[in-house]
């Protein structure tokens, strides 16, 4: 599946010269917790949200007393960070740096962007140009969006494959059929990790009903014997 399936294309998005305030407000009435700054072709430029803006909250406390800490003060870097923190439009506070994706991607890889970089949405471009959003709840329908085909053939074509991309799952010994729905697996395996994963990577397949685990455990005696 790829990111085009799931995204969400009608993004509201912002000007770079949009005042604080109305970002802020625009957040709390659509009940959103980001909102893409964009020139008027449509090019991203960046990211406003909620962080951007608490931060803002965070900077007016004031500093904590202390000879260490007024020792290692950087005036400067204060100065400059509180400048852009309270900045009066949205390009003065928005985020910048930001990690993207095109529709081509695959939603597996988008979620490893997510977690790599903890970030909780993706803009979506094309050339630059803002084409939508991949958040998090749109990777959870992905998750739970029925598969076109579930037959053993399916099954059995998905397994293999997910088995033989992870280095962990290569377990010589262990074999498995598909019947109805049903996988069963058997065989001999040494690590019982290696078994749980492997009992965890059937029942992740679209289209299983049930998992046997009729693996036998292989201890350290029996192969060496």
């Amino acid at each position: 599946m790829k990111v085009r399936d799931v995204m969400t294309r009608k993004v509201v998005s912002v000007p770079a010269d949009a005042p604080v305030m109305a970002v802020a407000r625009l957040l709390a009435e659509r009940g959103i917790s980001a909102v893409p700054v964009t020139d008027s072709w449509g090019m991203l430029l960046g990211i406003v949200s909620e962080a951007d803006l608490i931060r803002r909250l965070s900077t007016s406390d004031a500093p904590e007393p202390g000879f260490l800490r007024a020792l290692f003060y950087d005036r400067d870097q204060a100065a400059a960070r509180y400048a852009t923190v309270h900045g009066a439009t949205a390009g003065d506070i928005m985020t910048r740096d930001l990690v993207t994706v095109t529709e081509e991607v695959t939603v597996e890889h988008a979620a490893h962007l997510l977690e790599t970089h903890n970030v909780r949405r993706l803009p979506v471009v094309q050339d630059g140009v803002l084409v939508g959003i991949l958040s998090r709840a749109d990777l959870l329908r992905a998750l739970l969006a029925p598969a076109a085909d579930t037959s053993d053939g399916a099954i059995r074509a998905a397994l293999t494959a997910e088995i033989h991309r992870l280095p962990w799952a290569d377990a010589p010994y262990v074999f498995f059929e598909v019947a109805e729905g049903v996988v069963t697996l058997y065989g001999f395996c040494h690590s019982a990790a290696v078994r749980r994963g492997l009992v965890a990577i059937a029942a992740g397949v679209p289209g299983v009903q049930t998992v046997e685990d009729r693996i036998t455990d292989m201890t350290p005696a029996r192969r060496f014997a």
